[in-house]
């Protein structure tokens, strides 16, 4: 499996636990636990920043896989498999057909962007 495929199985996987998260028939620690996954990899801020070398990319090997396997264990199947059909039409032309899913990522960013040109100009 080449890094491409890789790529685009953990987006599968992590649109599954997105909408896995908003099912009301999922557990609630299930949904805890896919909603710190999603959030953690949708997040602009790491454990370890990506700038430090070897290091900051280490979190997002080690630590996100992790998290994404305790969160497919965590849902009963039935739901997961529900989900990852789901996932696999959303992704099925290469890009969410539905753009809101970057709706968190752009407003994290301006929130982001907001407070340093704040902090920086005032």
């Amino acid at each position: 499996m080449n890094l491409k495929e890789k790529a685009n199985k953990l987006k599968a996987k992590l649109t599954a636990l997105f909408l896995a998260y908003k099912r009301k028939d999922t557990p609630f620690y299930a949904k805890l636990v896919a909603g710190i996954t999603v959030g953690y990899a949708l997040s602009p801020v790491d454990i370890i920043p990506d700038f430090i070398p070897v290091l900051g990319y280490l979190d997002d090997i080690i630590i996100l896989p992790l998290l994404i396997a305790l969160s497919i264990k965590l849902i009963p199947p039935d739901i997961m498999r529900e989900c990852e059909i789901q996932a696999a039409d959303i992704w099925a032309s290469g890009r969410p057909k539905n753009w809101r899913y970057a709706i968190p990522i752009v407003l994290t960013w301006i929130i982001i962007i907001t407070a340093a040109a704040y902090m920086l100009f005032t």
